[in-house]
Order: C-alpha cells, then structure tokens, then sequence
C-alpha cells in the first residue's frame, strides 16, 4: 500500500468513527460524550507501545507491593527472594513481549482505558485506537467490501467508548477488580517458584493439544474468585459490542450478514499453531466471551427492550452473574422484575474493550 492509500485509510477510519459514535448512542440509549476526541489510527509498534503504557498504569499498585517489601522483611526478602524476583521480572518481561507482538498482528480495534495521567488533568481518561493494518489486512483476506468492514468495526469500539464513557462506574469497578487481582498475587519466593512450574506444565499440555492456559497456571485461589467477576463484566461488555455491531442494521452496514459469517469462519480457522497459542493465550476463551454475551444481550432486549436491558448498567448489583449470562431469564427476573430497580437514566451508562482481530475488536 502507497503513503497516500494509507492516509486515504487513516482518514476514512476517523469519519466511520465519528459515524459510528452516532449510531451506536441513537441505537443503545446510552448517554454518552457528545463529541469525542477522534479515533486514534496506529500501526502495530503504535498499538504495542500503547499498550505498555497502559500495562505500566495497571501493574503499578503491585510493582509498589514489590519495592516495599524488597528491602525489608516482606516476603521478597532476601537471597532467595531477590534471585527469584530477578528472574520472574525477565520471565514476566519476555511473556508480556510475545504477548503483545502476537496480539500486534491481530488486534483490529481497542477502547483503551488505562491511560498514564495527565498532570493538567484535562486529556480524556480512554482512547479509542484503531489498528489501520490489520483491519486491511482481514478486509482483504475476507473479500468484503472496505467501508462496510471498516463501519462495522468501528461500531464496536464505538460502542466499548459510549459504555465506558456513559457508565460512569464502570471503568473504576473494572481498575478496582484488576487491581485487586494483582494485590491477590502470592509473592512468597516457594510460591512464585511453584506458579512458574506450574506456567511451564501450561505450556507442554497445550502444545499436546490439551486445555490449560497461562492464565490459569499463575492464579492463587483469591485471584480466580476475583477473576470470575471480572470474566463476567467483560463478557457483558464485549457482548454487548457484538449485539450492536449486528444489530444495527443492514441500512447502516449492508453487507453486515455476508461480513459476519465470513469473520466468524475466519476466527474459528487458522493453523495448529495459531489454535495452540490461541488457547495458551486464553484467546478462545474470549471468543466464547463475544457469543455468551452477545447471546445474553440478545435474549433481554427480546424479552425487556434495550430500556430494560439498560437497567445492566445501574450499578455493579445489577450486573449479570457467570449463571445469568448462561440464563438470562433468571437476571431478568432479578433485576428488572424487581420493583425497586427502575431504569437508570441512561447519564450514566458505560465498559474498555477491543476487537483482537478476534474484533480485538480488545482489551
């Protein structure tokens, strides 16, 4: 692609974006910014140095736990504590790298929500970014056509900026819970050492062609309790994304069935070793995230109407449970069936998200 067809893409994401801000709040209800700032359009090292930033605001809170106890009679202390520290802080480095390089080349769109702060406090606390290769790239291999695929992407990320921006809540019980989950961290050197093991184990069952994950390995039993509320939010929240992206119909997306059907065969696809990463990566357990939420989104708006629907975003109380995603007749009878709930005014609705290519459309 030459300079100038590369700006034309530049430019022409930036409107879609600004189209799809429009549709996505007329079509949810949610009261969000009038007038965002314009989508961030990056290449992959954009999106990878984005990316670090917000990995460095969200670790922040445990590298304080780490430096606190390193000098004195914490955990981390001593010999033992200081080789392993060393060693984990490489490991750690070396995961996160490849994590994000293979992500690089896949993620399509992110509502990014951690960003550093900004000492005047007046830059916006998310940014939507769009990765302008890669959503080339997939338009291309799917054959569809450009500004359809391009609109519809961006009517999910648009729609991850109106639940985070509108749901003023959401974004601080999302931090809160992330950092929580750090702060669960076991940080006894036994402990580290055994979750290492445990993280190489991960490693030779997937490539066998087993089920574990990284993520899974490297738990502590307070953290997996901590990670199902955070599972069932962002399941909710990028569920949601796929409802709307759909939903919005064929006169503001055409080709949107032929584009879905092509995006979904693509993302259950690809080669042993894509499936093997995906899996170690917890990739295909977001996929599962997209269709259980997208399915529970769907399911209430039939039942309730997007009013009723909205009621989601009331307060953490009102969000759906792992069980009620699965069966959302049961978070219908809770939560809007129940006279004391009324429906929020939609002033402050929100969650970050993205689309891996997998729409991240993430985060």
């Amino acid at each position: 692609m030459s300079q100038a067809e590369a700006r034309e893409v530049v430019d022409e994401l930036r409107e879609l974006s600004r189209i799809a801000q429009g549709h996505v709040r007329e079509f949810t209800g949610i009261d969000s910014e009038l007038h965002p700032a314009p989508a961030t359009i990056v290449d992959r090292p954009g999106w990878i140095r984005a990316n670090i930033d917000g990995f460095r605001v969200v670790l922040e809170p445990l590298m304080e736990r780490l430096s606190s106890s390193r000098g004195g009679s914490g955990l981390t202390s001593g010999p033992a504590g200081f080789v392993l520290q060393a060693v984990g802080s490489r490991v750690t480095g070396m995961q996160v790298g490849a994590i994000l390089a293979y992500m690089a080349s896949r993620v399509l769109g992110q509502y990014e929500l951690f960003l550093p702060p900004d000492p005047s406090g007046r830059a916006a606390t998310g940014r939507l970014t769009l990765v302008a290769p890669n959503i080339v790239h997939v338009e291309n291999e799917l054959g569809v056509d450009s500004r359809d695929f391009r609109l519809w992407v961006c009517l999910h990320e648009e729609t991850h900026r109106a639940q985070f921006t509108g749901v003023q809540w959401l974004r601080p019980y999302v931090q809160e819970q992330m950092t929580a989950f750090l702060l669960a961290s076991d940080l006894d050197p036994g402990a580290m050492l055994e979750r290492l093991r445990e993280a190489a184990d991960a490693v030779v069952d997937v490539v066998r062609g087993g089920d574990s994950s990284l993520i899974d390995a490297i738990q502590s039993p307070e953290q997996r309790e901590i990670l199902d509320r955070l599972t069932a939010v962002m399941t909710l929240v990028e569920g949601h994304g796929d409802y709307v992206m759909d939903a919005v119909g064929p006169k503001v997306v055409p080709s949107v069935a032929e584009i879905r059907a092509r995006f979904q065969n693509r993302r259950e696809g690809g080669s042993r070793m894509d499936k093997t990463i995906r899996r170690l990566l917890g990739m295909d357990l977001k996929m599962k995230q997209y269709a259980e939420g997208s399915r529970f989104v769907r399911r209430v708006v039939a039942e309730v109407g997007m009013e009723g629907f909205n009621q989601v975003w009331t307060s953490p109380e009102t969000l759906p449970s792992h069980d009620e995603l699965r069966e959302p007749a049961s978070w219908i009878a809770r939560v809007v069936s129940t006279p004391a709930i009324t429906a929020p005014s939609t002033n402050g609705a929100g969650p970050q998200p993205g689309v891996p290519d997998e729409t991240d459309h993430s985060a």
